[in-house]
């Protein structure tokens, strides 16, 4: 599994170099003075969104990042050279937090940078200590110490709209119909053990991403199941599209129980347009069709749809309507 949204890793900023201490020495110039240089400063932590990368993967296999330090400062006024930065590049969606796990600061934009750490400052050279009554000082400043920290690194992807059931749903196979994305899909739940982005298209200039997230089920919110490491992905969709299979016992009883975990983990997440979609309709038969029709799932408003992604039924009018309420998300912000 190639696939890593979360990482816990220690970051240290470089230490500042230190002032020196010297003095002027020339064979006609007695009494020259202070000459000692200014330490450099030492590299800060900065966190870089890059775009190539999708996966927090690599933080798997190195998790302490240090800068450099700053160089001393040397004789005839030199200031040491500034240590380098280190520069942490990370997904666009990815999360700082700190080790109890608050944010401390989201890169959810394309360009985002972040200095979590400023590398130390560098010590002050003895020349800068020179005054009318202390012409010789023979002291010098060191440079800042370096700060180590342990931050975690989480990876919310970014989606318009978020595919959202119970394992074995359908909604491998109708991200695999309406978009170029080839997940796994097999008839026993669990199947989706790694989010899964298609792009769907509905017109020249009308284009939108769907992720395909792992299965949920009851309790999720508190960690059951793949929990938690599902419910952070749909956390920043425009909207939701809810999935209820054809052959449950209770689709009605399917959504509710749903919802109720969606909101458990994130009360927000009632305020996100959706759509609710019946699947797997090939498998029922016309009496049952005639009983699903008259399903309201207590929502009058919200959009509905009895889909057969096998098949293609109604397919596309759903992906006209999830492009809908991206519309409508929007007008909103």
């Amino acid at each position: 599994m190639n696939f890593v949204d979360v990482a816990e890793i220690t970051v240290s900023s470089g230490k500042g170099g230190d002032g020196h201490v010297s003095f002027r020495k020339e064979k006609f110039v007695p009494k020259g003075g202070p000459d000692g240089g200014n330490g450099g400063k030492g590299g800060s932590v900065i966190f870089k969104v890059d775009p190539h990368i999708n996966t927090l993967l690599d933080f798997k296999y190195k998790r302490q990042y240090i800068a450099e330090n700053g160089k001393p400062g040397g004789k005839s006024r030199k200031s040491g050279r500034d240590g380098k930065d280190m520069i942490i590049k990370v997904p666009q969606g990815t999360v700082i937090k700190d080790i109890d796990g608050n944010d401390i600061f989201d890169l959810s934009d394309s360009n985002s940078e972040f200095v979590l750490i400023p590398g130390g400052n560098g010590g002050w050279g003895n020349c800068m200590f020179a005054t009318s009554t202390n012409q010789a000082p023979r002291y010098a400043n060191p440079g800042q110490e370096a700060i180590e920290r342990e931050v975690i690194l989480e990876l919310k992807l970014l989606a318009d709209v978020g595919l959202v059931g119970f394992p074995n749903a359908g909604k491998s196979t109708l991200i695999s119909v309406i978009s170029a994305a080839k997940p796994k899909i097999a008839d026993y739940p669990f199947t989706t053990l790694v989010p899964n982005l298609g792009i769907v298209s509905v017109g020249e200039g009308m284009s939108f991403t769907v992720a395909d997230i792992q299965g949920l089920i009851e309790g999720a919110a508190e960690g059951k199941g793949l929990g938690i490491q599902f419910l952070r992905h749909v956390e920043r969709c425009k909207s939701l599209v809810f999935l209820v299979a054809a052959d449950s016992p209770s689709p009605e009883e399917d959504y509710q129980v749903l919802r109720k975990e969606l909101e458990s983990y994130n009360p927000e997440m009632a305020y996100k347009k959706r759509i609710i979609c019946i699947s797997k309709i090939d498998l029922a038969d016309e009496l049952r069709v005639k009983e699903l029709k008259k399903i309201t799932f207590k929502e009058k408003k919200t959009p509905k749809f009895l889909i057969s992604s096998v098949m293609q039924l109604n397919v596309n009018e759903l992906k006209f309507e999830m492009w809908n309420t991206i519309t409508q998300a929007l007008d909103k912000e």
